[in-house]
């Protein structure tokens, strides 16, 4: 229903494209039985203010971009998988009479669907998804409507259709995290009832998931990331926003970075990840998380686990989707495990391929 179809199961092999503020990260996964490969990967830069909180303001540019990955990761797939942030997004479960076919629940929905939308409907797509019985009605079942503004949408069908690519699904962030924290929950024992708090710190903007039993119980954005401490070291140091990009990156900076600049930047990150708990802990039931999986470019940064661990007491790890998986010869292994945690939004959008 609509432009919007994160909630279908239809298979289609696609790529993930994950459009951030500051990069493009293209994904393409093949799978054999239970076993996933990585056939192509790729990040690109892109130029500055092309994408500002996630909003695409230089279509072009970012077509050219992307353009230059699927040429360069030799990609014979056009079908696509996108994603739009999870503040994007109103959802909202609603009781509706079991025993409606999908047709009659589409007409059903578009009739009411100014009740649950602040919006008017002709400005937004519209998705649903049966969830099951209602616990209130046997007569009833539950079913989550989703909703966006067709611009936001559209923002990136068309950047696709520009770099010669099919929008064939528009998903949502947090449904994508939730995807991909399905190859990471391998990695731990199982456990019935694990809350887990998922910490996606990339260069603009942090997003916390928290997961119960594997599914999205909260999630919550806000404005911190790498792109703060590149900024400092642009400033105390004198350089150009790419020097100073550089220079954390390979390092060569003066003696005093460590303790001046990056230390104190390691304390923001575990003021922000015990911000973003406290809001869940006021907001939900609960009052504690199992454990807490960083992800984004900033979560492999040395020594940050282990600062997060000491102050919070709960145990810590860096997220890697593709632990479990084989990686094809054309694929740098070296380069992917270093961009792996921020691979966790295109891992759940290129996984759209076997649903």
């Amino acid at each position: 229903m609509g432009i919007l179809s994160f909630l279908d199961t239809r298979t289609k092999p696609v790529l993930g494209l994950d459009i951030s503020s500051t990069s493009v990260k293209l994904l393409e996964l093949s799978r054999q039985g239970d076993r996933y490969r990585v056939e192509n990967y790729a990040v690109r830069p892109l130029p500055p203010n092309a994408v500002v909180e996630k909003n695409i303001h230089d279509p072009e540019a970012v077509a050219q971009v992307i353009k230059a990955m699927v040429k360069q990761s030799k990609t014979k797939l056009k079908n696509t998988a996108v994603a739009v942030a999870g503040s994007a997004v109103i959802t909202k479960v609603i009781d509706m009479p079991a025993g409606l076919s999908d047709d009659a629940m589409e007409m059903q929905i578009s009739i009411e669907a100014d009740q649950y939308i602040p919006f008017p409907l002709e400005e937004v797509a519209i998705d649903f998804e049966v969830q099951g019985e209602s616990p209130r009605n046997p007569d009833q079942v539950e079913v989550l409507l989703a909703a966006c503004r067709r611009e936001t949408v559209e923002q990136r069908t068309s950047v696709l259709q520009v770099a010669d690519l099919v929008a064939e699904i528009v998903d949502v962030e947090a449904y994508s995290m939730e995807r991909a924290f399905g190859l990471i929950a391998e990695q731990f024992e199982e456990q019935e009832g694990q809350v887990v708090a998922v910490v996606d710190i990339g260069a603009t903007m942090t997003t916390l998931s928290v997961l119960v039993d594997g599914k999205t119980v909260y999630t919550r954005e806000q404005l911190f990331g790498g792109k703060q401490l590149t900024e400092e070291i642009q400033r105390r140091y004198g350089l150009s926003m790419e020097e100073a990009g550089l220079a954390k990156k390979q390092g060569g900076l003066p003696d005093d970075y460590e303790s001046e600049v990056l230390a104190p930047f390691k304390e923001g990150v575990v003021q922000q990840v015990t911000r973003s708990l406290q809001f869940f802990f006021s907001a939900s039931q609960y009052n504690d998380v199992d454990y807490i999986i960083l992800a984004g470019g900033v979560a492999s940064m040395e020594g940050l686990v282990g600062l997060i661990e000491e102050k919070l007491g709960t145990q810590t790890t860096v997220a890697n989707p593709f632990a479990n998986m084989s990686v094809s010869s054309r694929v740098n292994s070296t380069a992917l495990a270093n961009d792996a945690p921020s691979l966790m939004i295109a891992a759940g959008l290129a996984m759209r391929s076997f649903d």
